[in-house]
């Protein structure tokens, strides 16, 4: 029985499983970013960031470990985060999610928007992290987007300005118009943010836009073409508000109540400026990600909602 004959369940799932195993890998990228002694192949076996023991295979299943550990490290007891499992978790809800769209027809297309997506997480979760988005997933995903355009043109099928460029009725777009639409898209994405950034240094006299998210939004945009771009900022910009706005609410409210409970008083409007600033400084990678991730895999559904 090949591949292609399985129920779809297996191999639906199938996928899944595979997508948790590597947000075990993608914890490992994550947790030791940080860390200038450290890189993904050194140590080369996991282990306890508390007491430095090394994990045994045991305690290294993705989920099932964390779950029958209770959370914790079975040599020091220290208790495991749950972005943890969180991760491992969300990783394979969506390689399971890419799975339904794509298999068994386009395997190849199903794992290059599983490979994007695990490197959306890692910058998601390095940003919010250490408010950097990792040169390896920005500049990498740089450099496979045209690749990808080349190798799969089909992944700009849904792209306007493939389609536009492509001779003729044709069940895919052409090469060409493909590896346009990916520049297009590269330079669009770049230079949206990096204009946003010099407009922001001129009013507000600081950096309005990291560079981390300039290369982050130009690799995105070369997997999803330019009208990909305008989707994905446009969801950006609307979460990230809505997530700015609750976080200067939960400051306020905290600073008030910590005055309280020190015997003092501070007013409302005091409170609510000392929040905006703190409040202010949201990285805006892990909101970008999630507008990229959701043209790439989800475009004809984000077109009926745009029509309607």
């Amino acid at each position: 029985m090949s591949f292609a004959e399985l129920p779809l369940a297996v191999v639906w799932s199938w996928w899944g499983v595979l997508g948790l195993f590597v947000g075990s890998f993608l914890n490992v990228c994550i947790h030791r970013y940080p860390y200038e002694t450290e890189t993904v192949s050194r140590p080369r076996r996991s282990r306890c960031p508390s007491c430095k023991t090394t994990l045994t295979w045991r305690e290294n299943i993705p989920l099932f470990s964390w779950l029958i550990q209770r959370g914790r490290c079975r040599t020091c007891r220290w208790p495991i985060p749950w972005r943890y499992p969180f991760v491992e978790l969300l990783n394979a809800a969506l390689w399971f999610f890419v799975a339904t769209r794509l298999l068994p027809d386009d395997p190849a297309l199903c794992a290059l928007q599983c490979v994007v997506i695990s490197g959306l997480i890692v910058a998601s979760a390095v940003d919010f992290d250490c408010m950097e988005i990792p040169d390896q997933i920005s500049i990498g995903g740089m450099l496979l987007a045209p690749v990808a355009a080349l190798l799969l043109p089909r992944l700009h099928d849904t792209t306007y300005l493939a389609q536009l460029l492509t001779e003729g009725p044709a069940e895919h777009v052409s090469r060409f118009a493909a590896l346009t639409a990916c520049l297009a898209g590269m330079a669009l994405g770049g230079g949206v943010l990096l204009a946003v950034g010099w407009f922001g240094r001129l009013a507000f006299g600081r950096d309005a836009m990291g560079l981390g998210d300039v290369k982050l939004l130009a690799a995105g945009g070369g997997l999803i073409g330019p009208g990909g771009v305008v989707v994905a900022l446009m969801i950006a910009a609307l979460v990230a508000s809505v997530v700015g706005v609750g976080n200067i609410a939960r400051l306020h409210c905290l600073i008030r109540s910590r005055a309280r409970q020190r015997g003092g008083r501070r007013s409302f409007g005091r409170a609510l400026g000392v929040a905006r600033v703190a409040g202010a400084y949201l990285p805006f990678g892990p909101y970008l990600a999630l507008g990229v991730g959701i043209a790439l895999v989800a475009w004809k559904d984000v077109e009926v909602l745009l029509r309607h």
